[in-house]
């Protein structure tokens, strides 16, 4: 979908002097298509991910100093850009979840179709990784995290099997917990829904990156440093961050004024308008050209007026 969200980008970044934001710069595979496509823009592109940053350094190297790449978490917006001296931005990115490049590192932990170590830190400078979490957490905490972050309906059983399983020996590499995941969960339910350790890795990844938290002080960071005019595009990835994110939209899309006023007064009026109907799904093309579109859902809104800072 790199491509509609460039046209979603478009009208803002492609003005001379535009400033875009790559919350999420993974590889650069965006940050290089922005750099290209709009040749009048400057990129500032944030990723907590060590090595994301020197491989995309290497990428973006021809553009010069129209790129600067910093290591930080995308709520940490702001404070990046109060750091360069930019007070506003006509674009923001975000590809939320996890990137091409930590998952197809086996020893990031984060793909359950291969034995790793239980890592799933997106930064491993810092945090606990997903075996301290496993090897430390109580049962109700683990139980609540499956529910809420994986949607698993099997939670507690799941859960009082790590609980009981780490007794015998900690947990420190994937299979095991993917074997005990599948035996935990009934017969008739594994045989539908794909891999039934998907649910689990998806939470304990976004326990361990505070992967909510952070999009939750993200989305409205960004909005804030958005010009009128500007545009900023989500790509989520599970219902979760695409309920965050519609929510913050529709509400900056939604007047604020009683009902029935004779006339609306400008600070009750919208400030966003939204350029996508609902989330907008991966079209079977974009799906075939690569396969992790599947469950994209993306969404994209336009600030119209200034609101107080």
């Amino acid at each position: 979908m790199l491509q509609r969200c460039m046209d979603a980008l478009a009208p803002a970044a492609g003005a001379p002097g535009a400033v875009v934001v790559d919350a999420t710069l993974g590889l650069g595979g965006h940050s290089e298509a922005i750099l290209t496509q709009f040749p009048g823009a400057r990129l500032v592109a944030v990723d907590r991910d060590p090595a994301a940053l020197r491989l995309s350094a290497e990428r973006l190297a021809p553009f010069g100093d129209r790129a600067t790449l910093v290591h930080a978490v995308y709520d940490e917006i702001p404070q990046v850009l109060d750091d360069l001296g930019i007070p506003e931005v006509h674009g923001v990115l975000f590809d939320l979840g996890v990137s091409s490049m930590q998952l197809d590192e086996a020893d990031r932990g984060f793909a359950y179709a291969q034995d790793a170590p239980l890592d799933m830190r997106m930064d491993q400078t810092r945090g606990l990784s997903a075996a301290e979490v496993l090897n430390t957490y109580s049962h109700g905490d683990l139980a609540r995290i499956l529910k809420v972050y994986g949607e698993e309906r099997f939670a507690g059983k799941i859960a009082s099997v790590i609980v009981r399983e780490r007794q015998k020996e900690p947990f420190t590499t994937s299979a095991r917990l993917v074997e005990l995941v599948r035996n935990a969960i009934p017969a008739a339910t594994r045989r539908t829904g794909g891999n039934p350790a998907k649910r689990t890795f998806q939470a304990l990844r976004i326990e361990v990156n505070g992967e909510l938290e952070v999009l939750d002080r993200a989305i409205p960071g960004a909005l804030e440093r958005l010009a009128v005019g500007g545009r900023i595009v989500v790509m989520s990835y599970q219902s979760l961050e695409d309920r965050l994110v519609k929510q913050y939209f529709q509400a900056g899309a939604t007047s604020t004024a009683p009902p029935g006023l004779p006339f609306v007064p400008e600070e009750h009026q919208p400030w966003l308008k939204l350029h996508t109907r609902g989330a907008v799904l991966a079209t079977e093309a974009e799906i075939e050209e690569n396969r992790r579109a599947a469950p994209v859902r993306l969404r994209v809104a336009e600030r119209i007026r200034a609101t107080r800072r």
